[in-house]
């Protein structure tokens, strides 16, 4: 059996964390996939090199009905726009595998882990060999998978998830999508855009649910402008016939009906991959959803065994699985001055059509929690920048306790969403109260942060 002193499981941020300060230690890492886990291969990174492109030929469309410009013959050549991306992420994914294993101190393993006991794995390596290791330390980094819905029929069918759509050899005619939540919207809005006829079937009332019930009201309204929207509806049945799936839908008063399409995408959620690990047989404890326990430091409940990124927690996002990273990494190397992980701010973004970026509660959460708030909007209308793009959609809302003007939360519909949120994730990060960020700085004029500096001033002039 081969001893090391660190065993990493995964190669998204948990490859991220071994800096040079553990040139010292015997390292190794397990990947049962491709070097740089969702993000990179099929995740944030591929599916915003399509987003952007989409959003260009959506906003070629609405410059013509709205702005008095005619954009004419817009297309898409999708073989030379998807091996454009692939063909830069690619390189990256074989070059990290490659770095990896030239290090003298690291050994790569290509292949399927799962724990025997406490800090000792068993690799079902990919020539078909099996490997048994152990370390003084494991950091369970393995990520999350597509979840798979118990609908008759789909088994053997040539459905996509997200891991493998984005590479389809040319664009769907008709996309059905299973979902409807940020995979389901931000993937809807590039197909769509792309020239695909899509059809989103969700059981909910409304797209994007765990967002605030405002913004999720308004992006499904916009959004059932670009796709066709099946709500209150569920996939009750699929079958795939001379090229085509055929799915059997129910609505919520027991109709059914058929939907044809081309080309099924299944975006139902991921699914954390601790229990493929069996985590259990190292002490590791889960929650009801799957997720790996830890504590601030992110150890778990088993002596030496660290966790991080989608595989613990459900937020599933790039950015906080960075800063796990970071944590995990400082706590290997300094046992006697751990760091805690920090989540009181966490911003995050759907880039869909129209645009979401969010942080801290929704309206429903302190509602929930009985927090006494106001609430403070803005139309993009209402701003100069706003007119300038003629948005009809789009605003801003944030969230405040009125006692001491602090920030609970904040959440915007609209172009550059994203962006925007940043400055008031940086307020609540640093405890800046509304009160001062509206009032002791100097706004840009005309931009898009007045929208923000607009709810601010409603929120302050709200009755408590």
């Amino acid at each position: 059996m081969d001893e090391f002193d660190l065993l990493i499981i995964g190669t998204g941020s948990g490859n991220s964390l071994l800096s040079e300060e553990f040139s010292s230690w015997k390292v190794g890492i397990i990947e049962r996939s491709v070097f740089g886990g969702t993000c990179l291969n099929a995740g944030c990174i591929p599916s915003k090199m399509l987003v952007l492109p989409a959003d260009r030929m959506r906003e070629a469309v609405e410059a013509s009905e709205r702005l008095n410009v005619e954009i004419n013959a817009v297309s898409v050549d999708w073989p030379s726009l998807r091996d454009r991306i692939f063909g830069r992420i690619d390189p990256i994914a074989a070059g990290g595998t490659s770095y990896r294993q030239q290090q003298d101190n690291v050994t790569v393993f290509l292949g399927e882990a799962r724990f025997l006991k406490e800090r000792t794995l068993s690799i079902e390596l990919h020539d078909g060999s099996t490997k048994v290791v152990s370390a003084r330390h494991v950091v369970i980094a393995a990520g999350a998978h597509p979840h798979m819905p118990d609908l008759p029929g789909l088994q053997g069918t040539p459905f996509h998830t997200s891991d493998s759509i984005m590479r389809i050899e040319e664009l769907p005619k008709h996309l059905i999508i299973l979902g409807g939540g940020f995979i389901a919207a931000e993937l809807g809005h590039v197909f769509s855009a792309l020239g695909s006829h899509v059809s989103v079937i969700h059981r909910g009332s409304e797209m994007l649910r765990h967002t605030d019930s405002e913004i999720s009201s308004r992006f499904t309204k916009a959004f059932s402008d670009q796709v066709d929207l099946h709500l209150n509806a569920a996939a009750v049945s699929v079958q795939h016939v001379g090229g085509s799936f055929e799915l059997t839908l129910q609505s919520g008063s027991g109709e059914q009906s058929l939907l044809s399409g081309d080309a099924l995408l299944v975006a139902t959620g991921r699914t954390p991959n601790g229990r493929q690990l069996d985590v259990g047989k190292a002490g590791v404890n889960l929650d009801s959803s799957g997720y790996v326990l830890t504590d601030s430091t992110l150890l778990t409940d088993a002596p030496g065994v660290w966790a991080l990124g989608d595989v613990r927690n459900s937020w599933q996002l790039k950015h906080l699985a960075n800063q796990e990273a970071k944590v995990v990494s400082h706590n290997l190397l300094n046992p006697d001055s751990p760091i805690s992980i920090d989540q009181r701010v966490i911003p995050h973004a759907v880039f869909s059509h129209p645009q979401i970026g969010s942080v801290g509660l929704t309206e429903q959460q302190l509602q929930a929690g009985g927090q006494n708030y106001v609430v403070g909007s803005c139309e993009y209308s209402n701003v100069a920048f706003g007119w300038a793009l003629e948005d009809t959609t789009g605003f801003a809302k944030i969230l405040i306790d009125p006692t001491d003007w602090r920030i609970l939360g904040a959440h915007v519909l609209g172009p550059q969403a994203a962006t925007l949120m940043q400055q008031i994730a940086q307020a609540m990060q640093f405890e800046v109260p509304a009160d001062r960020l509206a009032k002791e700085q100097i706004w840009c004029h005309p931009a898009l942060p007045e929208v923000l500096e607009n709810a601010l001033l409603s929120a302050l002039r709200s009755p408590e």
